[in-house]
C-alpha cells in the first residue's frame, strides 16, 4: 500500500496541467480505495447563472475526460446538483448524502480564491470505514493545495488573469485548436467568415493612453486602473472562454466556438463596458481592440495578425474594435507579417 499511495503522489505532484492533475488525483483515490464511482464536475458561470458540466468520469477503473467545453455540451443548472450548491452557499468543504438506492455519496468541492469551479462526487455501495476516509481526505488535501500553487504559477499576481506563459503552454498544447468542423478554407483572396459560421477567436487589448495615466496619477492608480479593467474583462465574457495579462497595459482573449456576428458584439459590448466605467481618481478609460480569427497558423502570426488590427485601431481614433480580415479585405492591412511586426508585438 505504501509504495501505491507513493507511486500516485509522485504522478500528482508531476502535472504541470489542471486536467491532467484532476486525472492523476482520480486515478489515486480509485486505486487507493477502490471506491465504484468517482466524477469531477466543473461549475462555470454562463449570462450570469451557474451551471455543472461534467469534466471527467470514471467507473470501475475506466476514466473518460472532457478536455475542453462547447457551448453545444450537455450541461445542467446548478439548482440540480443541491449538495454542490449547498457547499457553495455554507462553504461547506464536504457533503455526505445516502441515495435512496442506498449508494453512499461524498461531494468534495475545491475551494479557491473563496470561489468553487470543481467537485469532486465519489459513489461507493458501502458505507466509508475509516481508512478509506482518511485516504480520501489526505489526498483531496494534497490536490487542493498543489492546485493552489499550479493556480499561483498560471496567473498574473496583479489582476489574477492567467498569465503570458500560461497562454504559451495552452496555445502550444492546442487546448484551443479548431476542430476539422469548424475550420474554414480561407486564403489569400477570400479572408470573409459568414456571419453565422462559429469559430474560435483571437483579441489584443490595449488600455489606450495607459502611460499617461501613470504619468499624471502615479502608478498606484495606474495599477488600481488594470485591476479594475481585468474585472470588466472577467464580467464581460463566458467561463470557458480564457483572458491573459500579457504585461503592462496589454491583455489577450481567446473567445470559443462564436459566430463572427456575435465575437464583433461580445468584443464591443467589452469596449462599451469600459468607457461607460468611472475609474477612482482617474475618471474616464478607453480601450482599443483588435480580433482575428484562430486559424491553423502558427501563435506568432496569429498573434501578429490581432496586433496589426489592433495597432490599426489605435492609429484611427483609439476606443474602437477592428477585424483584421476585413482590414486585408478592404486592402487597409497587407496579409502578411513583417519581420517588424512580430518583433515589435514580443
Amino acid at each position: 500500500m505504501m509504495k501505491l499511495l507513493l507511486k500516485n503522489l509522485t504522478d500528482i505532484t508531476a502535472q504541470r496541467e489542471n486536467t491532467r492533475l484532476a486525472g492523476s488525483v482520480v486515478t489515486a483515490l480509485y486505486q487507493l480505495t477502490k471506491v465504484h464511482q468517482i466524477r469531477v464536475h466543473d461549475i462555470f458561470s454562463l449570462r450570469e447563472e451557474l451551471f455543472v458540466q461534467e469534466k471527467m468520469f470514471l467507473d470501475e477503473g475506466r476514466l473518460s475526460t472532457i478536455a475542453e467545453h462547447t457551448d453545444d455540451d450537455p450541461k445542467e443548472p446548478l439548482s440540480n446538483f443541491p449538495a454542490i450548491a449547498e457547499c457553495m452557499r455554507q462553504h461547506k468543504n464536504e457533503h455526505y448524502v445516502i441515495d435512496s438506492d442506498g449508494t453512499h455519496v461524498l461531494w468534495l468541492p475545491v475551494w479557491l480564491h473563496g470561489k468553487v469551479n470543481t467537485c469532486i462526487e465519489i459513489r461507493h455501495p458501502h458505507a466509508y470505514d475509516v481508512a478509506m476516509r482518511e485516504l480520501i481526505d489526505g489526498v483531496f488535501a494534497i490536490y487542493c493545495n498543489y492546485q493552489s500553487l499550479l493556480d499561483y504559477s498560471e496567473r498574473d499576481a496583479l489582476t489574477g488573469l492567467f498569465n503570458r506563459k500560461t497562454f504559451d503552454e495552452q496555445f502550444s498544447r492546442h487546448a484551443f485548436a479548431i476542430a476539422p468542423h469548424e475550420a474554414h478554407s480561407v486564403d489569400n483572396n477570400e479572408r470573409r467568415h459568414s456571419g453565422n459560421a462559429k469559430s474560435h477567436w483571437l483579441a489584443v487589448v490595449d488600455i489606450d493612453h495607459f502611460k499617461q495615466v501613470n504619468d499624471q496619477y502615479g502608478h498606484l492608480y495606474g495599477d488600481e486602473v488594470l485591476i479594475l479593467v481585468a474585472n470588466i474583462l472577467r464580467s464581460s465574457f463566458r467561463s470557458h472562454d480564457r483572458i491573459f495579462r500579457f504585461g503592462g497595459e496589454e491583455f489577450v482573449i481567446l473567445l470559443r466556438s462564436t459566430t463572427l456576428d456575435d465575437a464583433r458584439k461580445i468584443f464591443d459590448r467589452f469596449r462599451q463596458h469600459v468607457q461607460d466605467y468611472d475609474f477612482p481618481q482617474v475618471g474616464n478609460v478607453t480601450v482599443s481592440l483588435g480580433f482575428v480569427s484562430i486559424s491553423h497558423e502558427t501563435p506568432v502570426v496569429i498573434l501578429g495578425h490581432a496586433d496589426q488590427a489592433l495597432y490599426h485601431a489605435k492609429k484611427n481614433g483609439r476606443n474602437r474594435i477592428c477585424y483584421y480580415d476585413e482590414l486585408v479585405t478592404s486592402g487597409v492591412l497587407s496579409p502578411e507579417i513583417s519581420t517588424n511586426d512580430i518583433v515589435e508585438f514580443f
